[in-house]
């Protein structure tokens, strides 16, 4: 591809921007699946889920059956020779052993585990997790104890009761939160896998001493240990694999963003397959690429066949895998921001991550069709429908982020071209920073489309050319860029672009290596205006911010008062 020709002289003419062919790659046909067949990637239980969900099911049938028939006594009679027969091992030695075993199920030990798990996900920032976490042990510590409300089975009777207790006994509500909680713990904290494996045997193990202990000191019936665990045990198991499965939301312990998902193993096949089905794309390798720069998705470099008229060896493609959790990150993020800034441009949250990916994918046709230099579109694929979507373009191979690429004059002109006619079509980027501006063979291109907006304010367009300004600039000086600036925009223009844009404005890459730089561009500019206009202010109070801003400390303090509860009550 050519490069772009030199700006003419005089403020408010674009440079017309090329825009990149589309990749040759080899197609067949795609295959649209048939109704009730499963998506590449579904949501799964596995077995062990179903296993525990059905015996748990298995237990509410029984309790029915035995309220309506009124068949209690049978039960009862079971659970107390049992119990006898475990009272005759009691010994003065043996006692005080069996209460040390059964510690973790008094109110102390599990408070601490509670508040534990609470202060260990915060600080990994394991929201997701920590959110059903709360909820699953919310459920469980209600449900037990409306169940054994409802039942109102009393302590064994005819063997002398020698631990403490309270409360009804039928499930056993100590068993049923301990199970619950061991077992949230181990896939809130533990990563899949090996470790995971470990961790559920350990549970296994701990919740055997505790009953044992608990059948020693005659505090719960045989029956109640067992209804308390499979419940414990089928809440957490089924709360977990539903709306935290591995493939979307893993526990790892590395530096990786939690943005940037694991495109390997069953993700990555699925991927492979929704490219032959429905882009009629033969995929034959899909890896990370370019994390760096990318908090908001998982971009990913894709091997696919190139076209037989152009060569039988291997291309690439591009392509942005969203899901859910990107649009709750975004949902925070944007809410954070409103409270903290208000009412900025555009920070209404997407509702689905359909939404998002249709978005950033119109917006990158409206780029191209204004013949800006973006990568060609080639459709989206659907991984899981409402969960995981990938938006696929060409793959620009061969270039540079703008931040270390060699720019000159006619790099410069066609960053500022870029801006010049976002800003003829009505529309502004929004996040103009290195990771965004690559370069190959002296030619310019702007990637990643997701924050753009149609019909923006004049003050996000302005932003626009000063952040460009200010990437140009690093491998460069401000002066140069100014001097050609100034062949495309006005001084009023330019004024105002650094009249709205402070560090607040300025994405945090292009921030952060204006820091590593230990340059002050932003002033260097501001000395080579003419005249320099009033800063553009930011912060705006407004009902929207101050309703989130109270409901926000309202949700606070409930979660608060909930915990505090929780943790005063006895089980």
């Amino acid at each position: 591809m050519a490069s772009l020709p030199q700006a003419p002289p005089g403020p408010g003419r674009a440079v017309p921007v090329p825009r990149p062919a589309p990749p040759a790659i080899a197609r067949v046909r795609s295959r649209r699946r048939p109704s009730g067949e499963p998506p590449p990637l579904p949501r799964a239980l596995a077995a062990s889920g179903k296993f525990w969900l059905t015996l748990s099911g298995v237990v509410l049938v029984v309790w029915v059956v035995v309220v309506v028939t009124g068949t209690v006594t049978v039960f009862d009679v079971v659970d107390t020779r049992v119990l006898q027969a475990i009272s005759e091992l009691r010994s003065p030695g043996l006692t005080p052993v069996m209460e040390a075993a059964g510690v973790l199920a008094t109110d102390e030990a599990i408070h601490v585990l509670w508040l534990s798990n609470l202060v260990l996900l915060v600080v990994f920032r394991r929201w997701r997790h920590l959110f059903v976490w709360l909820g699953v042990g919310l459920l469980v510590a209600n449900v037990g104890a409306l169940l054994a409300l409802t039942l109102q089975r009393p302590r064994p009777y005819e063997v002398a009761v020698i631990g403490e207790w309270s409360g009804f006994s039928m499930p056993s509500l100590p068993m049923t939160v301990l199970a619950a909680f061991l077992l949230s713990t181990v896939y809130a904290l533990v990563p899949p896998g090996r470790w995971r494996t470990r961790g559920k045997w350990a549970v296994g193990v701990l919740l055997a001493v505790t009953a044992v202990s608990r059948l020693y000191l005659a505090q719960d019936h045989p029956t109640g240990i067992l209804a308390g665990v499979v419940l414990g045990v089928a809440a957490p198991l089924a709360a977990f694999r539903l709306l935290t499965p591995n493939a979307i939301y893993p526990v790892r312990y590395t530096r990786a963003r939690p943005a940037h998902l694991d495109v390997s193993g069953d993700r990555g096949d699925a991927i492979v397959r929704a490219l032959h089905d429905q882009l009629g794309v033969l995929a034959t390798g899909v890896a990370p690429f370019g994390l760096a720069g990318s908090g908001g998705s998982t971009p990913l470099k894709i091997t696919v066949k190139a076209a037989a008229s152009v060569t039988d060896e291997e291309s690439c493609i591009f392509g942005k895998l969203y899901a859910a959790t990107h649009v709750r990150s975004d949902r925070w993020y944007k809410l954070g921001r409103t409270l903290l800034y208000g009412r900025l441009e555009d920070e209404k949250p997407f509702h689905s991550v359909r939404r998002l990916v249709q978005y950033e994918d119109y917006i990158l046709r409206l780029f191209s069709d204004a013949g800006l230099p973006v990568p060609h579109p080639l459709g989206i694929v659907e991984i899981t429908p409402e969960r995981e979507y990938l938006l696929v373009t060409e793959f620009i191979a061969g270039a540079k982020e703008a931040g270390e690429a060699d720019v000159d004059d006619s790099v410069i002109d066609q960053g500022l071209s870029v801006v010049r006619r976002m800003w003829d079509i009505g529309m502004a980027h929004r996040d103009i920073k290195p990771a965004n501006l690559l370069v190959r063979d002296g030619t310019l291109f702007l990637i990643d489309s997701a924050f753009a907006e149609v019909r923006p304010s004049p003050w996000r367009q302005a932003v626009d050319l000063a952040n460009m300004m200010l990437v140009l600039a690093l491998r460069t000086d401000a002066e140069q860029v100014y001097r050609r600036a100034r062949l495309q925009f006005s001084e009023d223009e330019i004024a105002e672009a650094f009249a709205a844009t402070r560090g607040l404005t300025m994405p945090s890459q292009l921030r952060r290596m204006l820091r590593q730089q230990g340059r002050d561009l932003h002033t260097d500019f501001l000395r080579l205006l003419p005249y320099r206009l009033p800063p553009v202010r930011i912060q705006r109070w407004t009902w929207r911010r101050a309703g989130l801003t109270l409901v926000t400390l309202a949700s606070a303090a409930v979660v608060a008062a909930i915990t505090v509860t929780i943790l005063g009550s006895p089980l």
